[in-house]
């Protein structure tokens, strides 16, 4: 491990390794994949999974809204990180002009349904293709990103796609995530450097301000507690025990 890390984080590197080794153990190769958002959170993994299990693919969902600065770290993982295959995923056109016509470009501000439904059409089909034929999925999620996933464990079962889902990340702090991609130099979105701690759609992200926590920025104009797209379901989340962070803390300088 790096000279850089805490015997404390060499110790979840190396237990997030042992997930991810357990996952590729427990399914075939076209039967597990990695849902790649692009964020902080999923270079990390990335990064691993290039090092230690490059036999796990990898997807990324391109909504067709994403910011260019998305866009640009698509790019850039996919020249540095040689090693991996990883497919894009975008939504049928149909589907998009069907939501657009009927309820506008930009509906998903008027009501969390319309939000959803965007959601559904950009995010959730293209996932169900994605997942298709699939045994189990991994992702970036945390127990620290927001009062929705504070409860989330390293092996679950997903309900709503009816596979397994890893989280090797789910006990990581944000202080954790930035400290690995400072000490292994891994590309991130350079929309972190302007104060964007999570990142999605380009009209659903803005930027936090001191004290916020860090899904602050995601579809900011709903409650915390509702604040989710659909790719994710599991239990429900311990509101009580829910901790903000101060993202400004570990973001870039």
């Amino acid at each position: 491990m790096s000279e850089l890390l805490t015997p404390e984080l060499d110790a979840k590197v190396a237990n997030t390794i042992a997930v991810l080794q357990q996952a590729a153990a427990e399914n075939s190769d076209t039967g597990l994949v990695f849902a790649n958002s692009l964020g902080a959170e999923d270079v990390v993994i990335t990064d691993l999974i290039s090092k230690h299990t490059p036999q796990i693919g990898m997807f990324v969902l391109d909504t067709g809204r994403l910011p260019e600065e998305t866009l640009k770290l698509l790019t850039d993982v996919q020249a540095l990180y040689g090693n991996l295959k990883v497919q894009v995923f975008y939504p049928e056109a149909a589907d998009v002009e069907e939501y657009v016509q009927s309820n506008g470009v930009n509906a998903f501000y008027e009501s969390q349904a319309m939000r959803k439904g965007c959601c559904f059409v950009r995010k959730i089909k293209p996932l169900k293709r994605a997942l298709a034929n699939r045994q189990a999925w991994i992702t970036g999620l945390r127990r620290e990103q927001s009062v929705t996933r504070d409860e989330i464990g390293f092996k679950e079962f997903d309900e709503g796609n009816g596979i397994d889902k890893f989280n090797p990340l789910a006990d990581w702090t944000e202080a954790d995530i930035w400290a690995y991609i400072r000490a292994h130099k891994v590309p991130y979105n350079a929309l972190h450097d302007q104060h964007y701690p999570s990142i999605g759609c380009a009209p659903c992200t803005r930027a936090v301000a001191e004290g916020e926590d860090v899904r602050a920025g995601r579809w900011w104009w709903e409650n915390p507690e509702t604040r989710e797209c659909g790719l994710h379901s599991g239990a429900p989340a311990n509101k009580d025990e829910a901790k903000p962070v101060n993202v400004m803390d570990f973001l870039p300088k």
